[in-house]
């Protein structure tokens, strides 16, 4: 993560990208976790057939050769951003799921395989993309307002607790942004430089087109002050997939990327039309 940091992009480093997904469905948003010598990628598996999203894992070997993959989370609404990490001795999932009416913060008990919820985290509204981490002895909550279509790619939010399941407070400068060019996360908080780091999501022009990264200059309880990188872009090895880089997701001595590319062939307007007939 420092490294693509301080270059300022990907190009000209390492990458393995994955095989494309089937037609009509895509992978996006990995978090991993590293487990036993295996990586656990853990993405939301979205297919357009149905437009619901559902977790699955994805598990890599030493040497990043692929083991297996399975669904691990499905609910009866759409799920995305699986955000995976570890604390108080258990591993946790905080997945995106704001159609739900809830934040449901998520216990694995076998792990990877199932996921039970532990508690719901209650804010001053609905979120998107949110993202643990600790500062400073407490635990903070970026994430996203799900009130509107803007608010959810530009209105940056704040909570903090003392305990992972709450109770949790809303910060007083919330939003702490509103700006198109970074105001939903896209991926894990780092320090560099003694400075907390926040992956953002750049949404001028379109969804997800790139990555830059929010510094937090000041952030307690009564304070948050930001400052706003230059966009990180996908690299010129995505090929077709370089209409957008939409998470920048830390794992160990890996980090974790999706690009995407859109489909302009009109076929998702057909399967738009075939839903509705059914429906009708």
């Amino acid at each position: 993560m420092e490294t693509i940091v301080a270059r300022g992009g990907i190009d000209g480093l390492d990458t393995l990208w994955m095989p494309e997904e089937p037609d009509f469905s895509f992978l996006a948003d990995p978090f991993g976790l590293w487990r036993d010598g295996v990586l656990h990628i853990f993405a939301e598996h979205y297919d357009y057939r149905d437009r619901h999203g559902r977790i699955v894992c994805l598990r890599f070997d030493a040497a990043l050769h692929p083991i297996d993959r399975q669904e691990v989370l499905s609910e009866a609404w759409h799920l995305s951003y699986p955000c995976v990490f570890e604390a108080d001795g258990e591993i946790w999932m905080l997945p995106e799921a704001h159609r739900s009416g809830t934040l449901t913060l998520y216990r694995a008990g076998d792990f990877p395989h199932r996921w039970a919820p532990a508690s719901h985290i209650v804010l001053d509204g609905g979120a998107v993309d949110a993202t643990p981490f600790r500062h400073e002895g407490r635990w903070w909550l970026a994430y996203a307002s799900a009130r509107d279509r803007r608010s959810r790619q530009a209105d940056l939010r704040l909570a903090f607790a003392d305990r992972l399941e709450g109770p949790w407070t809303a910060h007083p400068g919330n939003p702490i942004r509103s700006d198109l060019a970074g105001g939903r996360p896209g991926g894990t908080p780092f320090v560099l430089d003694d400075k907390l780091n926040l992956p953002v999501q750049d949404g001028t022009g379109t969804y997800g087109a790139a990555i830059r990264i929010l510094t937090f200059d000041r952030l307690d309880p009564a304070v948050a002050r930001t400052s706003i990188g230059a966009p990180i872009s996908a690299p010129a090895d995505a090929g077709r997939y370089r209409e957008g880089l939409h998470t920048l997701s830390a794992c160990g001595a890996v980090t974790l990327v999706d690009v995407k590319r859109v489909d302009r062939t009109g076929r998702g307007w057909l399967i738009d039309l075939r839903r509705r007939l059914r429906a009708g």
